[in-house]
């Protein structure tokens, strides 16, 4: 997809099977339902949460369902149409690999409903290109999950940030974690085969560490991972700006640590300038990033619009640091995502539901699968039944559709 005044979108076919195609898409259109698309969706902030769950299109499902017909009149071509609906009524489910625009990065392609009652997902597997730029770039490394797949888990999971309360703007995502809750519970699967990182006996331990900092998460991914499983709290770059680059990661580092942002109170980000360069211009000895912090092959970035960069021209923010380190898929949020606690707030969810830990556990589930995108699909097909059967907030796609994988393989 390409914006150039008006909206143009391509698809071929890898086999030859169907013809290809293009289409180009009246500017005023395409505006006008990713400004629907913006005005529903939370900013990080409790009113913005408040807002997308009570009163936004996300929060009814008559008005997100609504929506979805509009997405898919406007972004979906009559003639790519017609081709995957031939091949729904013949029980056929292609996999659909997007390079969406930067205006259209925020659509959640997955619901387009191209009928009422049938969505996207329904019909096809889908995932996003990763920047050829990317992919192809001169020293990079991939890691492969065939090689791989027995290292340890490396969780991040909550960490605490320096001079930011529980209760702060860069507080807890996750709230008082115990033995019974579901990512607990997911996360100890790992500790009888020492698969996680940090090695703890207790899998409460590995929640709201205040000691993983960015030279902690070196010395780990430089040990050897499998995956990188980040749970905790992003701040994008504005779009406006055109510096994706300033995309930045808060782990558990203090203001004192070199780095290339600004220090926040008593704590450095890590930027996605810093996974990038490394220590280039700040020291005498300088390493590139991905020495400091080699990527395994899968990582989960769960936070407020971890995958922020797509909606820029230049990539160059947290989803490309992960590729540019050596991954060959990444899972990261589109948006900004509501918590546990804004559910039960704002929505009047039960205190024994945890829609945001199911999604991690979801995702964290399907990244130790061999076709992690089939298996992540298969559960977003659950959540749709779900959102159908029951129209319940909780079911939402506001928090399960948040998420898009981006592969550099097929």
């Amino acid at each position: 997809m390409a914006d150039a005044g008006d909206h143009y979108v391509s698809w071929r076919w890898l086999d030859d099977t169907a013809s290809a195609g293009v289409a180009a898409i009246p500017e005023a259109q395409v505006d006008d339902v990713v400004a629907r698309v913006s005005a529903s969706l939370p900013d990080p902030s409790a009113n913005g949460i408040e807002y997308a769950l009570t009163t936004g299109a996300f929060a009814n499902y008559d008005t997100e369902h609504e929506l979805a017909q509009a997405l898919s009149r406007t972004l979906l071509p009559h003639g790519l149409a017609g081709q995957l609906y031939d091949l729904y009524i013949r029980g056929v489910r292609p996999h659909i690999r997007l390079q969406p625009s930067p205006r259209t990065a925020q659509i959640p392609w997955e619901l387009l409903a191209p009928d009422p009652g049938l969505r996207l997902l329904d019909i096809a597997d889908i995932s996003q290109l990763a920047p050829a730029g990317l992919v192809h770039a001169p020293g990079r490394i991939a890691r492969s999950w065939a090689q791989t797949r027995d290292l340890p888990v490396v969780a991040v999971l909550d960490p605490r940030v320096p001079g930011f309360r529980a209760d702060s703007a860069l507080g807890s995502v996750l709230g008082r974690m115990s033995a019974h809750a579901p990512l607990t519970k997911r996360i100890g699967r790992y500790l009888p085969d020492n698969r996680l990182r940090p090695a703890v006996s207790d899998p409460v331990e590995a929640f709201r560490r205040d000691d993983q900092d960015r030279a902690w998460l070196g010395r780990t991914l430089r040990a050897g991972a499998s995956r990188l499983l980040y749970v905790g709290h992003v701040t994008a770059a504005a779009p406006e700006s055109g510096r994706s680059e300033n995309a930045r990661l808060h782990l558990a580092c203090t203001a004192e640590t070199s780095g290339f942002v600004p220090p926040e109170r008593t704590h450095r980000p890590l930027s996605a300038k810093d996974l990038i360069l490394g220590t280039h211009t700040l020291d005498s000895e300088p390493r590139t990033g991905p020495e400091l912090w080699p990527i395994p092959s899968r990582v989960a970035l769960i936070a407020c619009e971890s995958g922020g960069d797509l909606r820029f021209g230049e990539t160059l923010g947290l989803l490309a640091a992960m590729i540019n380190g050596g991954a060959e898929l990444v899972t990261a949020g589109r948006w900004a995502l509501p918590t546990d606690l804004a559910y039960q707030r704002f929505a009047g969810v039960n205190t024994d539901q945890h829609p945001l830990q199911e999604t991690v556990c979801a995702i964290d589930t399907a990244h130790e699968h061999p076709d992690p995108i089939s298996a992540l699909m298969r559960w977003q097909r659950e959540r749709l039944t779900a959102w159908r059967d029951e129209c319940s907030v909780r079911d939402s796609p506001l928090l399960w559709a948040a998420f898009a994988t981006v592969a550099t393989t097929q």
